[in-house]
């Protein structure tokens, strides 16, 4: 399977956000966009789906705080259980610090740890620069071509339209 995009380029977010909802009125799938900085009203277009990061967070959190606790309670009241001042065993209070740090600590790290595994983040992976000055001034939408139903023709006739720079088909390096 080749794995050609045709990318387009623009000078400003109003003509790319155009030449989005213009490519998704024509069911175009589009594979990334490219931006320098934050355009708002970008997810939206382009019908992202929320993010499941949290879920992530939230399981090992959950995982932090019940390992937390249990081998607090295993270590002060079954294993090695010290009378004092009159207090019983299981204080819980005395359990909340350590609880709380443990599960900000593994949420942040498995949080981190699942970014980079879904973006596919390693130590010197190659940056895809799909189109020169992407990284400073330019935006760049990018198409992956399908054999089935996909006409390069009509998709550059409609960037055009909505305002690109240029229109190009590359081979992707993905």
């Amino acid at each position: 399977m080749p794995n050609n995009l045709v990318v387009a380029t623009f000078s400003d977010p109003v003509s790319l956000l155009k030449a989005v909802n213009a490519a998704q009125a024509e069911k175009y799938r589009i594979y990334d966009v490219f931006t320098p900085y934050p355009v708002h009203g970008l997810d939206e277009a382009m019908h992202v789906r929320p993010s499941r990061l949290p879920w992530v967070t939230f399981c090992v959190g959950l995982t932090g705080v019940t390992l937390a606790l249990t081998l607090q309670f295993y270590a002060s009241v079954l294993d090695w259980p010290i009378n004092v001042g009159g207090k019983p065993d299981n204080s819980t209070l005395a359990f909340i610090p350590i609880s709380f740090e443990l599960t900000v600590l593994l949420g942040g790290l498995s949080t981190v740890a699942a970014l980079f595994l879904r973006a596919r983040l390693y130590p010197g992976k190659k940056p895809l620069l799909v189109a020169e000055g992407v990284t400073k001034e330019k935006v760049a939408i990018a198409f992956r071509i399908r054999e089935t139903a996909f006409d390069a023709r009509k998709l550059a006739e409609i960037m055009k339209q909505s305002g690109a720079l240029s229109v190009g088909e590359q081979e992707a390096k993905l």
